[in-house]
């Protein structure tokens, strides 16, 4: 799932800093990381339901979801016209992620040119969700009442599912 690339940087961001806090408790820290995914799972929740309605995930549950040909490529066309813009946010990220992780190697890092980075590859993250989250959002309009709500009913099942977890 592409649109989940930002959600992975984003939780990249945080292990590094958890990783180099002093080991004192191995069970202390795992609560501690454990605490930080689950907030950020939390702030991300809305989004997360809302990309049940992407493009690529109606098209794969074509059948299930009962679209039509019509449907079909206009979603089509939503996921198509999504992709470039996507990709090419998600691929400055990227190049600024590794570029703030190759700064934080150094001896004595530049923090400027690593909030630098920072910043830029957060900027690139939000272009990258809003292409995908943009994506969603036409695409539940292409969808029939009945079939809005059972990508709803699949969404909501998924969640209780990972919450369970």
């Amino acid at each position: 799932m592409k649109h989940l690339l930002s959600f992975t940087l984003v939780a990249a961001l945080a292990t590094p800093a958890l990783a180099q806090e002093p080991r004192h408790d191995q069970h202390e820290h795992d609560q501690r990381k454990s605490s930080h995914m689950e907030q950020m799972e939390r702030m991300m929740a809305p989004m997360m339901s809302a990309m049940a309605f992407a493009p690529d995930h109606l098209l794969s549950r074509k059948d299930s979801i009962g679209l039509s040909a019509q449907q079909i490529a206009r979603l089509t066309a939503l996921r198509d016209a999504a992709k470039t813009p996507h990709d090419a946010a998600a691929a400055d990220a990227k190049t600024h992620m590794t570029a703030m992780a190759d700064g934080m190697r150094a001896a004595a890092p530049d923090t400027a040119a690593i909030k630098g980075h920072f910043e830029a590859a957060h900027a690139a993250m939000g272009k990258a969700h809003w292409a995908m989250l943009s994506a969603a959002t036409q695409a539940r309009a292409v969808l029939t009442d009945e079939q809005r709500g059972r990508v709803e009913r699949w969404a909501t099942r998924m969640n209780h599912r990972s919450d369970d977890h």
